[in-house]
């Protein structure tokens, strides 16, 4: 699994900076600490059937030769010759690779000038050391993505601060074991790309930090208002990139999600959402890239500032009303390129007399109204259910738009 591009905007000019000093580590000793915790990692972790990563960690070798280490000279005591370890990474990372198995051993706490590590996936197991941020506080990036690791907690409390003051980069995503609830220090901390999707999370969503610029908790099971989550007077102005889909978040929608001003992907779908959605004023010009609020039990009619939107999906709601004419114009214009609003409770759609074009896909079926022509449906999943309109008896409820619970 390749890292995001972002992590990599963090790692190569570090490694950029180390090529020279590696170069000289061959001829100046390594710690001893830093010996003694790569024996331990040797020792705790295996190829998968496949992989060859560990085949150059053998005592015939410098460790700081040994593949995914990095050295550099000691910066506590650059006179004293002595090299430590800076750069951890375990795999290899290829699509054919299967990664490592094994645990990871508490000694890597003691690499104490280690800025990046990171463990590809594999099948490594057991509890994240519980000191590897209080004793690693020069961590920049902690990506041990893709594995069957533990907790202790959503978030080890060494990686926050106090204990952890230069960590930016955190990413435990697709563990399914990590537990527990996000720790309210998650507030305070200056992390600005966090991914802990796609594991066993609960609990509510503390309050983000203001440096943060990617979150994705998609795939927990975090519960709860977001209320106070994305305002309070220190709302994250960089945040970009949020995924909270597949929770079991509930309340009316937040507002200041739409107001965030560098927002560009809103994912939420399949939570518990209910009321109808606002966009504030100051956002009605944001270009988002993708709003996905689908599969909720979202009312009231869609907001014509979503408009802006390149993606759209609002499907399997309970909204109603028609479709506002700006964002028909945006979908056969070609800005919108889908529009998914099939299984809600629309009743029109005010198509302009153009083609759809080729790039669009647009979905409109299972709501109350006749389709305004095929293309209405051309552009539907397979998996999005019946093409017809939705059964006049439900249309004609007083409550189809109101009452909770998303509809398909």
């Amino acid at each position: 699994m390749a890292l995001p591009p972002i992590v990599l905007l963090v790692v190569l000019p570090l490694l950029a900076q180390l090529g020279p000093r590696a170069a000289r580590a061959q001829a100046a000793a390594l710690h001893e600490r830093d010996t003694a915790a790569l024996r331990d990692v040797r020792a705790g972790l295996r190829d998968l059937p496949g992989s060859r990563f560990f085949d150059s960690w053998d005592d015939a070798r410098s460790p700081c030769a040994y593949a995914g280490v990095v050295c550099a000279p000691d910066e506590d005591d650059p006179a004293s010759g002595v090299l430590r370890v800076s750069v951890l990474t375990l795999g290899t990372g290829l699509a054919d690779s299967p990664g490592l198995a094994g645990t990871l051993p508490a000694s890597l706490a003691s690499l104490a000038a280690l800025t990046d590590l990171v463990l590809y996936p594999g099948r490594v197991e057991g509890a994240i050391p519980p000191d590897i941020g209080s004793g690693l506080r020069r961590l920049r990036l902690l990506s041990l993505s893709g594995n069957q690791l533990t907790g202790p907690g959503a978030i080890p409390a060494g990686l926050l601060l106090p204990s952890s003051p230069s960590l930016k980069v955190l990413i435990l995503a697709n563990n399914g074991g990590i537990s527990g609830q996000i720790p309210t220090q998650f507030s305070s901390s200056q992390l600005f790309h966090v991914d802990l999707s796609r594991n066993a999370i609960t609990g509510t969503l503390p309050p983000l930090p203001p440096t943060i610029r990617y979150l994705s908790l998609a795939g927990n099971a975090m519960e709860g208002s977001l209320d106070g989550v994305f305002g309070d007077g220190s709302s994250p102005a960089d945040l970009a990139f949020l995924d909270l889909s597949m929770n079991n978040f509930s309340g009316s929608f937040p507002p200041e999600v739409f107001a965030l001003p560098s927002a560009s992907s809103l994912l939420l779908s399949r939570n518990n959402f209910t009321g109808p959605l606002t966009v504030p004023a100051a956002a009605a010009r944001t270009p988002w890239s993708v709003v996905d609020v689908s599969h909720n039990g979202i009312s009231g009619e869609v907001p014509e500032a979503l408009a802006a939107a390149g993606s759209l999906y609002v499907n399997n709601n309970r909204m109603s009303g028609e479709v506002p004419p700006e964002v028909a114009r945006s979908v056969f214009d070609g800005a919108m390129t889908t529009f998914y609003a099939q299984h809600n409770f629309l009743t029109g759609f005010p198509a302009p007399a153009l083609p759809l074009p080729d790039s669009v896909a647009l979905c409109l079926s299972y709501n109350c109204m006749e389709l305004p022509s095929a293309a209405a449906a051309d552009g539907c999943p397979t998996i999005a259910g019946p093409l017809e309109a939705r059964p006049a008896d439900q249309c004609r409820s007083t409550n189809a738009g109101s009452s909770g619970g998303g509809d398909g």
